[in-house]
């Protein structure tokens, strides 16, 4: 445990925080191989009662071509979605070899995202779904599958969590929650899914650069298409002041010029139909920002398995801890949290588990460093617990 000798980050002159939404390509990227994991999860748990190895944490999102235009519009070219990686294609059991469908589990896992979350996407014309899943390496399979109480670490590898977040990190996780919450998409439903904001801080003032992919097929003219960034400004203006007592500035498609017809207009509500393509790990971190000003990881926690692959466990792992002793540890100001495995080795037993505090003044780490190293005790003894809440949804990816 380390006692930090550095400016918070609230007390930084510059802070810059982004958060890419659900129709984002790289959002979409990662919920396509998560979707994919979670579904052969779930068929692997109900025939054959355990989670058997995979890892199809490798998802390429390719764009299509589109020619979106007020009132209207077509996709001209469709988009591409592949997931990639390894899994457990087929179990002998009773002496007999059983197949598993993993082609028809992963399309239609996939299918069943864009279905449910992108509302003008034509699943059956306007994307191809693939997927190149080949059967896993023999010792990572042997290492998964060794009948233990406690997994055994995949891969050495490390987990970065922290914890609060500020209030530039709030507001832009919110703001993105917000744009594409069930109310919003009633009153305001031209505000298509890609929606993708940027937070700038410098010194008192927030400035909240937002995309919002706005549907043609709702959008009559440029009027209404301006009204209706104008009114995304207004109430994300409103939400700001529910979270911070900065100055907060909001621009909305900064890229638009009306006067010569450039506005963001797409037909589905998500850029990928006209060019802008994506990648399972180049999206939000497992607290569901890209923070440049924090430690982060720069693994995919989408598509890995949820049972020994560190990757994501210790991810979501760090992030749990850094909550708990930040909520529950009277002094602290800013807590970081970094664990590293060792391959082979059982997943409660890290190599590494570097806690770093800072702190109130008045405070000493010696104080605190006995409740801080229980809280973490304790959340690492539970590693084995966050498979359910994985696959239940209930943990936060990306």
């Amino acid at each position: 445990m380390q006692r930090l000798d550095q400016r918070a980050i609230e007390d930084l002159d510059i802070e810059i925080v982004e958060r890419k939404g659900v129709g984002h390509p790289d959002y979409i990227a990662d919920a396509a191989s998560e979707a994919v994991s979670r579904a052969l999860s779930r068929y692997y748990r109900e025939q054959f009662g355990a989670v058997l190895h995979h890892n199809v944490d490798k998802g390429l999102v390719v764009g299509g071509e589109a020619t979106p235009r007020f009132g209207g519009g077509e996709v001209t070219q469709p988009i591409y979605i592949l997931v990639a990686g390894r899994a457990t294609t087929d179990v002998l059991k009773d002496d007999e070899r059983v197949p598993i469908p993993v082609g028809s589990l992963a399309v239609g896992a996939i299918r069943g995202f864009l279905k449910d979350n992108l509302r003008f996407l034509d699943i059956d014309s306007q994307v191809i779904v693939d997927y190149r899943i080949k059967r896993g390496s023999k010792d990572l399979v042997r290492n998964f599958d060794l009948d233990r109480n406690m997994p055994l670490a995949n891969d050495t590898s490390f987990g970065v969590g922290f914890a609060p977040l500020s209030e530039t990190e709030r507001l832009t996780l919110e703001t993105e929650l917000f744009l594409n919450s069930p109310k919003l998409k009633k009153e305001l439903p031209e505000v298509g899914e890609d929606v993708k904001v940027m937070g700038l801080r410098r010194d008192n003032e927030i400035y909240l650069t937002i995309a919002a992919a706005m549907v043609s097929s709702l959008t009559p003219d440029l009027d209404h298409y301006m009204n209706v960034k104008e009114e995304v400004a207004s109430r994300v203006s409103d939400l700001a002041m529910k979270i911070t007592s900065r100055a907060v500035h909001v621009k909305v498609n900064a890229a638009d010029k009306p006067d010569k017809g450039v506005v963001y207009l797409t037909v589905t509500g998500t850029s990928a139909e006209q060019g802008d393509d994506g990648n399972t790990g180049r999206g939000n971190r497992a607290n569901g920002l890209i923070t440049p000003y924090r430690p982060m990881s720069l693994e995919a926690t989408a598509g890995k398995n949820p049972v020994n692959h560190v990757g994501k466990l210790y991810n979501v792992l760090a992030g749990q801890i850094a909550d708990r002793i930040n909520c529950e540890t009277r002094g602290v100001r800013e807590v970081y949290v970094k664990i590293l495995s060792q391959i082979g080795q059982p997943l409660d037993e890290p190599a590494m588990t570097d806690i770093e505090l800072l702190l109130d003044p008045a405070v000493s780490v010696v104080g605190i460093e006995g409740e801080a190293e229980s809280i973490a005790e304790e959340e690492i003894s539970k590693t084995v617990q966050l498979t359910d809440l994985i696959l239940s949804g209930k943990a936060r990816l990306f």
